[in-house]
């Protein structure tokens, strides 16, 4: 798809200073822009390149002044930077506007659905599942019965969504999540062997949620487990049972919730970190990459360590960690003198 200067000049509220009728099909980096890509420029230490790049059209601040010819058409706009955001959302929902159901899908007589429904080849859709408008359900995706989904949610090729989750809307999901599957409940018998314990409940997951790829949410024992408005989850996550996480909390990739722990809003909770079972995490925590959480944390707390610990105090004792080597030679060097003296 081919856009136009002027078009774009007009979706960004900006000013077009070169030719209006440039077109462009592709973005690129100002530095590789090529003849009908579209690049930026708001970096000062980039504007070199504004004068060498073939890009078709560049995005420059209102305020920015060529002080040599250049070949590229120029769209003057308040923000630069934001505004090519803005055309990658854009460009994002026109790339992934796909409707109709392709064959072979299978989706049960019982489903309701409302406009703009996409579902891909090789997906299914079971008994009594209720879709919104404009859903977006890649390939070889599974959505089990009695599952629930919002409006403006894209669900990528691989998802597992078990039955009885519900999902709101403006959700993203990506490849290979599997949401509601059973929560790690066995109870232990008299001679060391496991009965399973029945997983019941089901997964709540609320608007603006973004998933992952290969992120893993359990249901809950009884009741739900929870992923409020706004939360962020990274890819390799692991949210067990009965979890709860609150509003606008982000966590990063390989990390691990065990089941029943209550996380408050606005978290950040760094990679590879875990945290332990029955806890409660207040809110605006922050913590750090790898650490180890077992104890209840209140709010603004900022950890690091295994166990984890307050991370200015982690900070002053890395001092002392780092330099132990040299310290228990000296301590060691005292001990002889003492003992020759």
């Amino acid at each position: 798809m081919k856009f136009t200067a002027e078009q774009i000049a007009e979706i960004l509220q900006g000013k077009v200073e070169g030719n209006p009728e440039a077109e462009v099909s592709e973005l690129a980096k100002i530095e590789e822009g090529a003849e009908g890509s579209l690049t930026f420029l708001s970096n000062p230490k980039y504007t070199s390149f504004l004068y060498t790049t073939n890009a078709s059209i560049t995005i420059v601040n209102e305020d920015f002044e060529v002080e040599q010819p250049v070949n590229t058409t120029l769209i003057k706009v308040k923000d630069a930077y934001k505004a090519f955001s803005t055309l990658l959302e854009y460009y994002n929902q026109i790339k992934l506007n796909k409707s109709g159901i392709e064959k072979p899908s299978h989706i049960s007589e019982s489903v309701t659905y409302g406009e703009g429904l996409y579902l891909g080849s090789f997906s299914y859709v079971g008994d009594n599942v209720k879709l919104g408008d404009n859903v977006k359900i890649y390939p070889n995706v599974y959505i089990g019965d009695n599952v629930k989904i919002g409006n403006n949610v894209t669900v990528f090729a691989g998802v597992k969504i078990y039955s009885e989750s519900l999902i709101g809307s403006d959700v993203t999901i990506h490849s290979g999540a599997v949401i509601g599957a059973d929560g790690f409940g066995f109870s232990p018998g008299e001679t060391g062997e496991y009965s399973k314990v029945p997983q019941i409940g089901n997964v709540i997951i609320e608007d603006h949620v973004d998933i992952g790829a290969g992120t893993t949410i359990d249901r809950a024992t009884l009741g739900s487990t929870i992923i409020r408005k706004g939360v962020k989850l990274d890819n390799h996550i692991q949210i067990a049972h009965n979890v709860e996480i609150g509003e606008n909390t982000a966590i990063a990739a390989q990390s691990g919730i065990a089941g029943s722990t209550k996380i408050g809003k606005n978290c950040l909770i760094g990679g590879q970190v875990g945290i332990a079972g029955h806890l409660t995490i207040g809110d605006r925590v922050k913590i750090q990459a790898q650490s180890g959480i077992g104890r209840d944390i209140k709010d603004d707390e900022m950890l690091q360590g295994t166990p984890a610990i307050g991370y200015n105090d982690y900070n002053k004792s890395y001092i002392h960690f780092k330099n132990l080597p040299r310290t228990m030679n000296i301590i060691h060097q005292l001990e002889k003198k003492m003992n020759n003296g």
